[in-house]
């Protein structure tokens, strides 16, 4: 027989221990085990019976099938004796015991009934008379006992059915078979004794003694594995080592060649077990067909993530994967081995209780920064000889340096490793037979945007260079520009709090002064310079009024990352963006609370989305609505911070950096701005193609200021006007002078007109 279930009644005592007995009596004394946790007491009762297993090389076939919990008031009189036990004194009152009892059938059809409490069985062969018998069966076993002995059988706090799921001959593997032809699960997982797989993964380094115990675990236990450690830390890395060595293990004891080529590790996901099944009951069936293969192999399933599996398949946990598999894993039919962070074991917990204590948790600790800078070296020079490309000796410490820099959130090697096989693989499809420390750094930019000035620590950054770089972008704003200057010295020098955003700044002023587009040039000048130039996330917070947008905030409605988190995991190195913040709901400023104080943001699956190297910017028109002096001048900036500070709770004020005001726009600000405009104009596409360059007056200049200058609404119309007046009139005038090319077109305004003339420039 492959495997057997034997049942037991596990009962919880008053000073919180627990105790499983088998329910067979028939075969001596009533196994049973005890121990502070319910799993603890079931695992040891496993072991006894897999002991039992190796020493008798068979299994007895449980006995008791059907069976079913019900509990049984009897009353007792308790009874004082002589020593010679000749006379007895029977106490005046009486004791009331509740006692759980268990009634099944043998496999022969005959009624039977055990009591583990109190080591007690009997077959029935009159089920109406069974509950007499019962009471009869306890009153003899009791009769005679003392008030201090009845005591010690007062009823448990908890009583609960549960089995033992014992597999098959232990090491012999004669359950195996070795013949049998796989039909789902190759089509939903990968073997992971396959050579193609195993080269997917690179050896634990450094983790020997780790991979070691977890393949004794797979090999010897027959529960359920679960890897708990932050992301990046090693998990899957340690759990396929460790199939190795259970694999090498059992090849070692069992040198027969079906057992060398049976695959019972396998590999696979949530998302591949119900992919492509869209109907009702579909992707059930396919799970129950997975299961019945790994049975026949005594196999085991690993599964990249638990969230996944709790998450997937249902619209709601109760109706997922892991609800589905759950009974499976209770009884021991099915074996897994999963992973998951320790805030995603705790979300599993909240969202499908019971299915985390089907497994025996193994914690995966960060390496130690030695150990971390070892194994770092080990993966270069592994992958350096796979690939038979040089490696300067200075490239594993400039990518552990970059990454304890930028990425502190990250544990070593994790994807600092990751990072080190990009580069090397880069390196092969370039057909570069060399990598230095200058290549390393050149892929760090490409990644995250940041510019290779800015890692490089021997390069001084001057701060008055990065206020002007900024003050010709936004313009008439010098305020607000030195802030944001201080902000980008502040990141160069690496004197910003690592467990927070790199800042978090909140814009108030007048519409269209600028704010947003300080948030622009800030993305572009800080972390423009990589293979994603765009990266400023911008989100408008006046689609989160509703009170349920916090969690739409998050995720989408089928579970999967918002768009915000999807861009975040992306693209780590951002400017978030969040405009008129002041429209969100309340909820939403509870729930930004965490992205400014620790920097990320957890939804229900307790999956983390770091902003500790974003810079965070909220922009809001609080207070301009009540400026006396509008268009020149204004009110102070503490005019804002007052209306700031009057709106918002004092814990999410407190955890801004700083409040930026934004004056409003003088007459002088606009010629500026009007300037910038079309200056800008002579870059797009339709002028560099035509190889044309573009000359305005200060007439032209004048006049756009006068039509759209609009004190309420910034420069904004100004913007709208020169689209609707300079480039409607260029653009008409360039069709109809298809042929002008490699000039100069000057635009003056003449007579209440706008005027082109060409200048050849040959």
């Amino acid at each position: 027989m492959a495997s057997v279930n034997i049942p037991v009644l596990v009962w919880e005592d008053h000073h919180g221990g627990y105790t499983a007995a088998a329910l067979e009596w028939s075969y001596g004394a009533v196994p049973a085990a005890y121990d502070q946790t319910r799993e603890g007491a079931l695992q040891q009762l496993r072991r006894y019976f897999r002991w039992q297993v190796k020493s008798q090389q068979d299994y007895f076939e449980s006995d008791f099938l059907d069976p079913e919990l019900f509990h049984t008031r009897v009353k007792i009189r308790p009874e004082y004796s002589q020593r010679s036990g000749r006379r007895r004194y029977p106490c005046e009152e009486t004791i009331e015991l509740r006692v759980p009892c268990v009634r099944g059938v043998t496999r022969g059809g005959i009624l039977c009934c055990s009591m583990p409490t109190l080591e007690l069985g009997f077959y029935c062969h009159r089920p109406k008379a069974l509950q007499t018998m019962v009471v009869e069966r306890i009153r003899q076993e009791l009769a005679g006992c003392t008030p201090q002995e009845l005591s010690r059988l007062l009823p448990p706090r908890h009583v609960q059915l549960d089995r033992v799921h014992v597999r098959g001959l232990a090491r012999s593997r004669a359950a195996i078979d070795p013949h049998h032809r796989f039909i789902e699960l190759p089509a939903v997982a990968h073997r992971m004794n396959e050579t193609a797989f195993r080269r997917l993964f690179s050896p634990a380094y450094c983790r020997d003694a780790e991979v070691a115990t977890l393949a004794q675990r797979l090999h010897d236990r027959t529960s359920s594995l679960l890897l708990v450690g932050q992301d990046g830390v090693g998990k899957t890395t340690l759990l396929v080592n460790a199939v190795r060595g259970a694999q090498r293990k059992a090849n070692h004891e069992d040198e027969t060649p079906h057992a060398r080529h049976a695959s019972r590790f396998w590999h696979t996901s949530a998302a591949r077990l119900i992919a492509g099944l869209p109907y009702l009951g579909q992707w059930q069936q396919r799970c129950e067909a997975v299961i019945n293969e790994l049975a026949h192999v005594d196999g085991v399933l690993c599964v990249e993530s638990m969230i996944d599996l709790v998450r997937a398949g249902g619209s709601d946990p109760s109706a997922s994967v892991g609800a589905f598999l759950l009974p499976y894993l209770q009884n021991g039919t099915l074996r897994l081995a999963t992973e998951a962070t320790p805030a995603e074991l705790d979300a599993t917990r909240r969202l499908l209780p019971g299915f985390d204590q089907v497994f025996e948790i193994v914690p995966v600790e960060e390496l130690a920064p030695q150990d971390a800078r070892e194994a770092l070296l080990e993966i270069a020079g592994s992958r350096s000889r796979d690939l038979q490309i040089e490696m300067d000796e200075q490239i594993p410490q400039t990518v552990l340096r970059l990454h304890q820099r930028f990425l502190p959130y990250h544990p070593l090697p994790g994807r600092a490793g990751t990072f080190l096989r990009r580069l090397m693989d880069a390196a092969r499809r370039r057909k570069q037979s060399r990598i230095g420390p200058d290549d390393a750094l050149q892929a760090f930019v490409g990644e995250t945007g940041l510019p290779d000035w800015f890692l490089d620590d021997n390069r001084v950054l001057c701060a008055d260079d990065v206020l002007e770089t900024l003050r010709g972008t936004v313009i008439g704003q010098n305020h607000a520009c030195r802030n944001a200057a201080r902000l980008v010295c502040t990141f160069k020098t690496g004197l910003n709090d690592p467990r927070r955003p790199i800042g978090s700044l909140l814009f108030c002023g007048p519409t269209g002064v600028g704010k947003t587009q300080l948030a622009k040039t800030l993305s572009e000048y800080l972390f423009g310079h990589g293979e994603h130039a765009d990266r400023l996330i911008r989100i408008d917070m006046s689609e989160y009024a509703a009170p349920w947008a916090a969690r739409r905030l998050l995720e989408n409605p089928d579970g999967t990352p918002s768009n915000l988190l999807a861009k975040m995991r992306k693209q780590p190195f951002a400017v978030v963006l969040f405009d008129e913040i002041e429209k969100a709901s309340p909820e939403v400023f509870d729930m930004l609370l965490g992205l400014l104080d620790e920097g990320r943001l957890t939804d229900r699956y307790g999956r983390t989305t770091w902003f500790r190297t974003a810079i965070v910017i909220m922009t809001s028109n609080l207070g301009a609505r009540h400026q006396s002096s509008i268009g020149f001048g204004g009110e102070p900036p503490e005019a804002y911070e007052r209306e700031v500070r009057s709106f918002f709770r004092p814990e999410f004020f407190n955890r801004l950096d700083g409040i930026v005001s934004f004056a409003p726009l003088d007459r002088s600000t606009c010629e500026q701005v009007v300037r910038k405009e079309l200056h800008d104009l002579s870059r797009r596409e339709g002028f560099l193609r035509r190889g044309l360059k573009l000359r305005f007056s200060q007439p032209l200049v004048e006049h756009l200021v006068t039509v759209g200058f609009d004190p309420r609404y910034g420069a904004r119309p100004l913007q709208r006007v020169i689209e609707h007046q300079v480039v409607s009139r260029l653009s008409r005038f360039l069709i109809e002078n298809h042929d002008v090319g490699k000039g100069v077109l000057e635009l003056n305004y003449v007579g209440k007109a706008i005027e082109i003339l060409v200048e050849d420039r040959a």
